[in-house]
């Protein structure tokens, strides 16, 4: 719920071409869709990556297949391209859907096991984001969808360099996340040799992926956790806004923008192999145009936060609850006055707020861009809701992005008692894979 989340509302212009404030929980915008995608108008399935449609009421899809061809909705043939500078899933629009997945090489499997893996998951990647089946052993289970804007995303996790024999190209930036004070860590359902995310706009199409990812894997490698997650559906609401977060609070405002100078530079790795970046450290070729991907379960004390009353969530947050705009008065995106005080003589946003403690001003410029869903898997045995944020940011070193913001929130964020961290992970998501490659290639093979 930091003061900054995945960018802008879906539009034309933001919408599926080349896929492209820190704190623990966030979400984006998204906007109603309609209309028939570009390349059913232009009748070719690969003539754009964007979709043409008017923002409107939700729309639905189309009535059960016939011998006469019927476009999709906009909502189901929105495609996103598997190939690109960058993996698909870091830029992309929030999807309605997403699957976290981490796997663990299986004994007696190394870098020429993985690296078939990644070619077959690569393949099957780029066949299901076209809306193609995704092989001889399709289950069918997205038979009659199309794409629905799904993205797959790889990543490799610390031990993955240990596996495969490759700990000389793990790169610095990988080293592990330290203790919080906010953690109550499952061991078991953090870190993994390999991760993956899945998202889409239709939960067939995204449990479609999953298993055909799954079922990749073959013997090369098994499941180490799992974790499903949502988010508002694309027309939900009658124009485009700020998401929500299961607090109730608009989440969103203030996430860095693709359109930023220096966007690029704070969350993909440069193109510059073998050299040292800003932080003096050497970044290796395969992770150019990459990112580190932090992922963290964030269970909310939802029955504890839902007995504040407005205000006291207003201020623990420094933000209004009913449209997001700060306590310090104007709209959603009006700057934030940290100095503005009431008659008394006290601060508006409090010393405290999330808001406040999460601005990349007040951490030395830190930032991120965070995508992630919410989650709800059930009651516990006392009835308390098991439900919050699978937080998902994007960074081109952890160390100066998600590090010293949580370091920051640790020493007295007032939101930290209505949240408990209970698993943890960080990825190193190499660039996207060109024309003929797989994901990871230019790791394992070079």
């Amino acid at each position: 719920m930091a003061d900054q989340s995945i960018p802008e509302a879906r539009t034309p212009e933001t919408t599926h071409g080349s896929p492209g404030g820190p704190g623990p929980l966030g979400s984006e915008s998204t906007t109603a869709r309609e209309g028939i995608s570009r390349r059913r108008l232009l009748g070719t399935a690969g003539a754009s990556g964007l979709v043409l449609g008017a923002a409107g009421g939700a729309a639905g899809y189309a009535a059960a297949p016939s011998s006469a061809a019927t476009p999709l909705t906009s909502l189901g043939s929105e495609q996103v391209m598997f190939h690109g500078k960058h993996q698909p899933g870091i830029t992309t629009p929030m999807q309605a859907c997403g699957h976290l997945i981490a796997f663990d090489l299986a004994a007696g499997a190394g870098r020429k096991e993985a690296a078939a893996l990644l070619r077959r998951w690569s393949d099957t990647a780029r066949r299901l984001m076209a809306g193609a089946p995704a092989g001889t052993r399709d289950t069918d289970v997205a038979r009659d969808a199309g794409p629905s804007s799904l993205t797959v995303t790889f990543g490799f996790g610390h031990s993955f360099f240990d596996r495969t024999g490759l700990v000389k190209q793990r790169p610095v930036a990988l080293d592990p996340l330290p203790d919080f004070s906010s953690d109550h860590l499952d061991k078991n359902r953090s870190n993994g040799d390999l991760w993956v995310q899945i998202g889409a706009d239709d939960a067939l199409v995204a449990f479609h992926a999953l298993r055909a990812l799954q079922q990749d894997a073959g013997s090369a490698a098994r499941v180490r956790w799992q974790m499903n997650g949502f988010n508002r559906s694309p027309g939900a609401t009658a124009h485009p806004m700020t998401a929500r977060n299961l607090m109730g609070q608009v989440d969103g405002t203030r996430n860095p923008k693709p359109a930023d100078a220096d966007f690029d530079q704070r969350i993909f790795v440069p193109e510059q192999s073998e050299k040292p970046g800003e932080n003096g450290k050497k970044e290796h070729a395969w992770m150019a145009n990459g990112s580190y991907a932090v992922v963290r379960r964030i269970r909310m004390l939802l029955d504890d936060w839902e007995k504040l009353s407005v205000k006291a969530q207003e201020d623990v947050i420094g933000r209004r609850k009913s449209d997001g705009a700060p306590l310090s008065g104007g709209t959603e995106t009006t700057e934030m006055d940290l100095e503005k005080t009431d008659k008394a003589g006290n601060l508006i946003v409090p010393i405290n707020a999330h808001a406040r403690i999460t601005r990349p001003d007040q951490n030395g410029g830190a930032a991120m861009v965070r995508r992630p869903f919410s989650y709800h898997d059930g009651f516990d045995a006392d009835g308390v809701p098991d439900a919050g944020l699978l937080f998902i940011c994007w960074q081109a070193d952890p160390l100066r992005g998600f590090v010293p913001v949580q370091r920051k929130l640790d020493r007295g964020d007032a939101l930290s008692q209505f949240i408990r961290h209970e698993a943890s992970g960080l990825f190193a998501v190499p660039g996207g894979a060109a024309e003929g490659e797989y994901v990871g290639q230019r790791l394992l093979e070079g």
